[in-house]
């Protein structure tokens, strides 16, 4: 019996692993094109996680806010839908402290792998403004506004001799300081304030009473006389008749709340909106920020069930993408930066 040469064996061998490869290669040819044809794309969120990894753990996300404010529960209502859309656990931590400076400085100098994000509003561009941080909202990888909030407003305790606007301005103007307003220093409601003593040349005394849930907590107590907060946090005092809003800093008379008068409807020129927004640490991979912005999008614009939890909070579910996102705070810091320049001079 002859045997085989070793070259023989080797020469089959390689022809049979070309074979064999050249196989695979049309099968996985066939396969890319049946996935295209069904309507398949790999720029979607599903497709871009998988490619990246990510999420594969839990995210942090740092609301430098206290628990039960607008900021905390606007922040959690999103983050239990996103969950549902990303498969991963959202876990919210409250940080706070500065007018929310201390939050946004954690998650400044975060690792940017995507793990730790930032639940924010308007306050971050004030804090810039005033002179807080080093930074603002362009440092950071914006990956959208969630929602926008026309419903701040002026509120006072059912007691209280201010039934409008004009009489608290009045009466601040003929009593110079002896209005007391809680604010959080830095914060977006500060800047409220500081406009309007700036346009109608009248001085408060404005307290440092911490976030929204301290400042309304001071109010019912009698420790101030005004607390600018949002209308949707403190809807059920004004339906019990123990709080009463005396203006509204809107555009015009919001849907949750029509009965309730705007700034401009009493002659006074002063709008203030409030953007939520979710941003990363700087240099965060383009691919991973998408990946959340894609979810984002999904929740905000399709996810009934959320939308409407939203706007029961008196906000409205409006997604901006990083880049829309981006342009809308820049001219919103631009607003800002004029009224604030108003007061200095």
């Amino acid at each position: 019996m002859k045997l085989v040469s070793f070259k023989t064996l080797l020469l089959v061998l390689v022809f049979s692993l070309v074979t064999f490869l050249a196989a695979c290669g049309n099968g996985a040819d066939e396969t890319g094109g049946e996935e295209q044809e069904n309507g398949g794309e790999d720029t979607n969120s599903e497709d871009a996680a998988n490619a990246s990894g990510y999420p594969e753990s839990s995210i942090e996300v740092v609301v430098p806010a206290g628990a039960g404010g607008d900021t905390d529960r606007n922040t959690r209502t999103l983050a239990r839908h996103l969950e549902d859309e990303l498969g991963v656990n959202l876990v919210v931590q409250n940080v706070e402290g500065s007018g929310g400076s201390v939050g946004t400085r954690e998650v400044m100098q975060a690792n940017a792998d995507g793990y730790k994000v930032l639940a924010f509003h308007d306050s971050m561009l004030i804090n810039s403004i005033l002179g807080l941080t080093e930074y603002s909202h362009q440092e950071f990888e914006l990956a959208g506004i969630s929602v926008q909030d026309q419903g701040n407003a002026f509120v006072v305790s059912a007691d209280s001799q201010f039934e409008d606007l004009d009489d608290l301005v009045e009466y601040a103007r003929e009593n110079p300081g002896e209005v007391s307003v809680a604010t959080e220093t830095g914060a977006f409601t500060h800047l409220q304030l500081l406009a309007l003593e700036e346009q109608e040349d009248i001085e408060f005394r404005i307290i440092d009473a911490g976030g929204a849930s301290d400042k309304i907590t001071a109010l019912l107590g009698g420790q101030v006389d005004v607390v600018p907060t949002q209308l949707g946090l403190v809807d059920e005092y004004l339906e019990a008749d123990e709080m009463r809003s005396v203006g509204v800093l809107a555009e015009e008379r919001l849907e949750q709340f029509p009965e309730e008068e705007t700034f401009a409807e009493q002659g006074y020129d002063i709008v203030f909106n409030k953007n939520f927004m979710w941003a990363f640490p700087p240099e965060t991979p383009e691919d991973v920020v998408n990946t959340f912005a894609d979810a984002m999008e999904t929740v905000i614009e399709e996810n009934e069930d959320y939308r409407s939890e939203a706007e029961g909070h008196g906000v409205t579910p409006n997604f901006m993408g990083p880049e829309e996102a981006e342009q809308h705070l820049n001219d919103e810091k631009d607003y800002y930066e004029s009224l604030y320049e108003a007061t200095e001079e």
